[in-house]
């Protein structure tokens, strides 16, 4: 009886670990997540399973093109994955289909070429957003089906989640992320 009960602790030492460790790792490093929509097609489509790095931005602030999953401004309850296409601090202009980015590096402007958005697409409006020292402005891939900042407005850094790294799902599409080089 004294080995069975003993199994039996052991047995419970190792669920309870189990438990505590899925916790932190869920919480502090790595969460999945599921793409529902099309606002970030081609990268990403309906039903793609995404783990999303909760850690990198506790060392580092986030960077121009990453792809980031974020509580929606409008409704904290409800997740958003998009693109950063606007940083702190700079002026983007969005106009006759293209973004303009302002910036201390680049005060009269460049012109962001972004070999992501799929072929034919453009980015729609004539606005010009003014981005807070802790503001992003956020962009879909899918420009004409994304609801986005232009919907409403510079994204609060506090909103940001984590950082997409990779796409578990479906099998045949297994990527592992990272953000463009852009040649500002």
């Amino acid at each position: 009886m004294r080995k069975f009960l003993s199994s039996l602790l052991e047995i419970f030492e190792i669920v309870v670990v189990a438990i505590v460790a899925v916790f932190l790792v869920r919480t502090f490093l790595v969460q999945p997540f599921l793409v529902s929509g099309t606002s970030m097609s081609p990268t990403f489509s309906n039903g793609d399973y995404v783990l999303v790095d909760e850690l990198t931005y506790r060392f580092r602030p986030p960077e121009r093109g990453e792809v980031v999953v974020f509580h929606d401004p409008e409704d904290y309850s409800t997740y958003f994955i998009k693109r950063i296409i606007g940083l702190p601090g700079e002026r983007v202009t969005i106009a006759s289909g293209t973004v303009t980015i302002y910036n201390t590096s680049h005060p009269n402007g460049f012109v962001l070429h972004e070999p992501y958005l799929p072929s034919g697409i453009v980015t729609s409006g004539n606005e010009t957003f003014n981005l807070s020292s802790s503001s992003y402005l956020m962009l879909g891939d899918n420009r004409p089906a994304s609801y986005d900042s232009r919907s409403w407005g510079p994204l609060p850094a506090k909103n940001i989640v984590g950082l997409v790294r990779v796409r578990l799902w479906p099998l045949n599409a297994v990527t592992l992320f990272s953000a463009p080089n852009y040649p500002d």
